[in-house]
């Protein structure tokens, strides 16, 4: 049954176009709390911050939404953002 799943899993991702691909990777990070390094890199500007048990959201205008470590708010474009998960 856990096969059976997986594969229908996959084939409903295959034939997603490209951006509704990359749409549902973004929803998958909002519900998942965990341990996240976000990255804003953009020509010479470069900026990262640690994420602690925390999530990292997206809106309709095109942004990633999240608090710090630091608790500050913290709002980037999703174009040139990078999202990693970290252990910790």
């Amino acid at each position: 049954m856990k096969k059976i799943s997986i594969l229908f899993l996959l084939s409903v991702i295959a034939g997603c176009t490209q951006d509704q691909q990359n749409q549902l990777s973004r929803k998958v990070v909002e519900f998942i709390d965990g341990n996240y390094r976000v990255t804003y890199a953009n020509g010479n500007t470069e900026k990262t911050w640690l994420i602690k048990n925390g999530k990292v959201t997206t809106s309709e205008k095109g942004y990633y939404y999240f608090w710090d470590e630091k608790k500050h708010y913290i709002q980037t474009p999703i174009q040139n953002t990078f999202i990693e998960e970290i252990d910790s």
